[in-house]
């Protein structure tokens, strides 16, 4: 129990630190390149932090454990919408773009009406597991493209940078602190889960419950730390791409190869609580975001949290009943 609690305790700390850099990494390579923030919040910080999930999930299809392998995808989704999006709104007011609220909102809202329909059998087969990965092309490929217009003018854009380098963050050194930054963050998160995970079993609680709570609270963590800080530093496109493409993730990437490695059975209740839920809040966030004309204030913040709160209550009252 003791090397349990020291997991948790370093395991934050260094998430903390790695975050940061993660963050500075991966805006300052978005300029480099001529890629848009959001493009770097959606795919390389949304997928980036979501390497734990993928870890996770694989390791749990493969002991044939789809409570943890499902949980952790879809309690992962549940937590960047209201735990994530909440503390980060209560910190720093998201001002949402136009860009997200009309193609990547309604692109995500897609892939949840996907999920809905797939488990409305009761299993992800391996054939589910492949519509998922290649619904997962499909869906980026419209961000991909835009970020990479007017690709010609990069070489260019790039050489003025270089020439500038002692007044700016060299490419290089961008690059590492993403990498560096990325591999610390996923390190220390899977400390955190181990850890987490530990305490937990010592108290009884099913895989389920386990992959809802502690296991999607654990692995989003990164994404916790990249989108509080993100929005701090005024990148709000890298905080609610962050979770937007972080949810695409779990739900097609993750969900999807641990599907494929092993088909993977869901209880009643994945489809009829968490999907429900994890469904209402994906909309429930989208419509906020069109009648407020893309600004989630503090008042919103705190409404998410109350949802997450709320939620998880339920979960834990329910389990334990």
């Amino acid at each position: 129990m003791i090397w349990a609690i020291l997991a948790v305790v370093v395991g934050l700390v260094l998430l903390t630190y790695s975050a940061d850099r993660f963050i500075d990494g991966a805006a300052i390579t978005a300029r480099h390149f001529g890629m848009s923030p959001l493009f770097i919040g959606m795919v390389i910080v949304g997928f980036g932090t979501s390497a734990p999930e993928v870890i996770v999930s694989i390791l749990s299809a493969i002991e044939g454990a789809p409570g943890i392998a499902l949980g952790n995808a879809y309690g992962s989704n549940i937590t960047n919408i209201a735990l994530i999006l909440g503390i980060t709104a209560l910190i720093s007011p998201i001002l949402v773009q136009k860009d997200i609220i009309y193609r990547e909102f309604p692109i995500l809202i897609a892939v949840t009406a996907l999920t809905v329909l797939l488990l409305w059998d009761g299993h992800i087969s391996r054939w589910d597991g492949i519509i998922l990965i290649g619904a997962l092309a499909a869906s980026f490929i419209p961000t991909v493209l835009k970020s990479f217009k007017g690709a010609d003018n990069i070489i260019e854009d790039l050489a003025v940078e270089l020439e500038n380098e002692e007044n700016k963050t060299p490419l290089r050194r961008a690059l590492i602190m993403l990498v560096v930054g990325l591999i610390i963050l996923v390190l220390s998160s899977r400390m955190l889960v181990w850890g987490a995970v530990s305490i937990a079993q010592n108290f009884g609680v099913s895989d389920l419950v386990i992959g809802l709570t502690v296991v999607a609270v654990g692995t989003s963590l990164p994404e916790l730390a990249s989108s509080v800080i993100a929005a701090r530093k005024g990148e709000h496109d890298i905080a609610m791409g962050n979770v937007i493409g972080s949810n695409l993730f779990n739900t097609l990437a993750v969900v999807g190869l641990a599907a494929l490695i092993n088909p993977l059975q869901a209880a009643p209740e994945v489809l009829n609580r968490d999907v429900l839920i994890m469904s209402a809040l994906t909309v429930g966030v989208f419509a906020l975001s069109w009648l407020l004309k893309g600004k989630l204030n503090r008042g919103i913040g705190v409404l998410l949290l109350l949802c997450y709160a709320a939620y998880t209550v339920y979960l834990i009252a329910t389990a334990t009943a």
